[in-house]
């Protein structure tokens, strides 16, 4: 299994977009996915599953209790059950109670599995704060927080027997994506070509050298053999340029600078390179171009972009746009896939579904 957080500390890129499409298109390459919603915002989730069912998944399980039988015998989706988020798993901790809870990932189609997140989870941060200084010195209860991301993935990761793990987190330096980032051992970066993006990056690259540093010299030879810590390896993986709206099928002028920028940033302040080129495109994955009309049709079909059919309003020429998209994401994920080494199944991928 290797994990893969999608981050970048600058909002608005479509990240959670960039990590629902690409779950989908490694599933539909035939490799089974695990994707996790740590950003407290749950915006994955709410791509993910319907109200009806994030309402059922965010019942208190306690209020439902004491509503009686009654109410614990509505009929619900039959996909989730309340008590199943991150949130959930790390309940026992915060309130001091106990250890991680387990929690059950929801299945969303055969091979694919999200482990829901919940705006609960804002309320771990000061804890994952506190605690964080104090693993340090080797105190048992603040590693037990501290890993906590780590081993819930690893236990729904067994769980499920994912190949991938795709994580996504909030744009932001806090102490919840601390934690989840030293979870991964990989890091993808979606990117806009703009100001924001470049001193994004220009922040995250030194703040992970640190956070690797930190956990990897002072708290991981402290960890008792007991409980699984996470390597914190981080290692970058590479960006993804996320474009701006097109004309002619090029970035608008304005961003052509920006665009010419990035490789640089990203090689001295990522990568810490002492002589980076501004010429450097290695780590460009891919750019992808603007899918914004196709996406509010896939939000209310709730399916990827690339798998629209005329039934859900993807009419005429949009189904051309269609096969571009999923023509764009399945070359992505092929060089995702390529760039952790994970090989693909012998099987060809499937095209995208019949377009009655």
């Amino acid at each position: 299994m290797t994990s893969i957080a999608l981050f970048n500390n600058k909002g608005g890129v479509g990240k959670t977009t960039l990590t629902y499409h690409l779950a989908h298109m490694i599933r539909r390459l035939g490799l089974s996915v695990l994707a996790v919603d740590l950003d407290p915002q749950a915006n994955l989730t709410s791509m993910c599953l319907d109200e009806t069912e994030i309402e059922d998944l965010w019942e208190n399980p306690s209020e439902l209790i004491n509503q009686g039988a009654a109410k614990a015998g509505l009929p619900g989706t039959g996909r989730v059950r309340s008590g199943q988020t991150i949130a959930d798993a790390v309940r026992p901790i915060l309130e001091g109670t106990g250890d991680i809870a387990a929690v059950e990932p929801v299945e969303l189609q055969p091979g694919l599995w999200l482990l829901p997140g919940s705006l609960d989870l804002s309320r771990f941060e000061d804890k994952l704060s506190n605690e964080w200084s104090r693993a340090y010195a080797g105190d048992i209860a603040a590693i037990r927080t501290s890993t906590s991301f780590h081993r819930i993935i690893e236990q729904a990761t067994r769980t499920v027997g994912a190949d991938v793990v795709l994580i996504d987190v909030g744009p932001n330096l806090g102490a919840i994506n601390r934690a989840a980032l030293i979870s991964a051992d990989t890091v993808l970066m979606p990117l806009a070509a703009d100001l924001f993006s470049l001193k994004g990056l220009s922040n995250l690259g030194p703040t992970l050298r640190q956070w690797r540093a930190d956990w990897q010299q002072l708290v991981l030879p402290r960890v008792p053999a007991n409980i699984s810590a996470p390597q914190a390896e981080m290692r970058p993986l590479g960006y993804v340029i996320m474009q701006p709206e097109m004309r002619l099928d090029r970035p608008v002028k304005a961003y052509e600078r920006w665009l010419k920028r990035i490789p640089w940033v990203y090689s001295s302040a990522v990568l810490d390179e002492v002589e980076p080129t501004r010429e450097d495109g290695r780590h460009r994955i891919a750019t992808m171009r603007n899918y914004r009309s196709l996406m509010p049709l896939a939000h209310d079909a709730r399916k990827p972009m690339f798998d629209l059919r005329p039934a859900d309003g993807a009419l005429g020429s949009t189904q051309q746009y269609v096969k571009t998209c999923f023509k764009e994401f399945q070359t992505l994920s092929r060089e995702v896939l390529a760039r952790i080494g994970e090989p693909l199944e012998e099987a060809r991928p499937t095209a995208p579904a019949d377009r009655r």
